[in-house]
């Protein structure tokens, strides 16, 4: 049955320490006019209703902030995600902040509950922290610790209240929707003591961005499908924190020694030559913190058409 890209507009930004992620979206869009004026035209978006309203309210969840608010998207964000995917569509996400993630691959799941996923995780950061463990609080740190349901209580560092519990049971459900050994990294490096253990204690692969530059794009892609070739289907999650410093001033957790824009397009586009690959995710555009104009959005558009003309292909094949 012939598939379609289905656009999926998520702005929240609840799990951020930041503000303006939001305006990700939007961001892409004011690109879009003049790199490619008619890509919005031809890729229409169906917008998921967010809660930012409640950024304006006091915190209840001690060391998740915003807790109560995410589960709540998390349902919103995997009733659209788990459709698009009934109605045989590819969705590519544009996302607030990474917690919504957790959200996506929920979806993912709910869709195909029979078969095994793998996650793609195209970041600076290994999101694998737990209201147990984050040094912040900030959810967009936690995303992958929901999808394989890990508190990591070996490396507990903070005393959750009985509330923050509950709304974390809530968004990691009964069971494992991801197995840790299906996760893959790539341009991972900056993460916390609990987090560098997980990944240890769980044989977590993670390519570098020297060994990135070493090996090729191209490779690391190959390298990343076959090590989740027992997979059924694959989702890509790209952060774009994973690009250097000197080109994500926009974006709310910069690190240096990311990305290039070239190798972000050649890794990206490798991966999506794979047809287990169902779903992708931009995140973490943050116009408000660009000090070079919209340069991260542009960036980000260039990486995404060249994405989506991919994705196109291979679903079309």
């Amino acid at each position: 049955m012939k598939r379609n890209v289905k656009f999926i507009g998520n702005t929240s930004e609840l799990g951020a320490g930041t503000r303006g992620s939001s305006m990700g979206l939007d961001a892409l869009k004011i690109a879009s006019f003049s790199l490619n004026k008619q890509f919005f035209r031809t890729y229409k978006v169906e917008q998921i209703p967010n809660l930012n309203d409640r950024l304006f309210e006091d915190i209840k969840t001690n060391t998740a902030k915003r807790l109560d608010g995410i589960v709540e998207m998390y349902d919103r964000i995997s009733k659209v995600v788990k459709q698009s995917l009934q109605n045989h569509h590819f969705p590519v996400i544009i996302a607030g902040d990474h917690s919504n993630a957790g959200g996506t691959i929920k979806g993912i799941k709910e869709a195909i509950p029979n078969e095994r996923l793998g996650a793609i995780w195209i970041d600076a950061h290994a999101d694998l922290h737990s209201p147990y463990t984050s040094p912040t609080g900030n959810v967009h740190g936690m995303p992958l610790a929901t999808a394989i349901h890990e508190d990591n209580l070996a490396c507990q560092q903070k005393k959750p209240s009985k509330t923050t519990i509950e709304h974390w049971n809530k968004i990691k459900g009964e069971h494992q929707r991801i197995k840790p050994e299906d996760l893959f990294f790539v341009g991972v490096r900056s993460t916390e003591k609990p987090e560098d253990e997980l990944m240890a204690r769980n044989n977590i692969p993670n390519v570098k961005v020297p060994e990135l530059t070493e090996k090729g794009a191209a490779t690391v892609a190959e390298q990343a499908l076959n090590h989740l070739s027992n997979c059924d289907a694959i989702y890509v999650s790209f952060d774009v924190d994973s690009l250097d410093s000197s080109i994500s001033v926009g974006t709310g957790t910069p690190v240096p020694g990311g990305l290039s824009e070239e190798q972000a397009t050649q890794l990206l586009v490798g991966l999506l030559k794979n047809p287990k690959v169902v779903c992708l995710e931009f995140t973490e555009i943050n116009p408000v913190l660009d000090t070079k104009g919209n340069v991260m959005a542009e960036t980000a558009f260039r990486i995404l058409e060249k994405a989506v003309k991919q994705i196109e292909k291979t679903i079309n094949n």
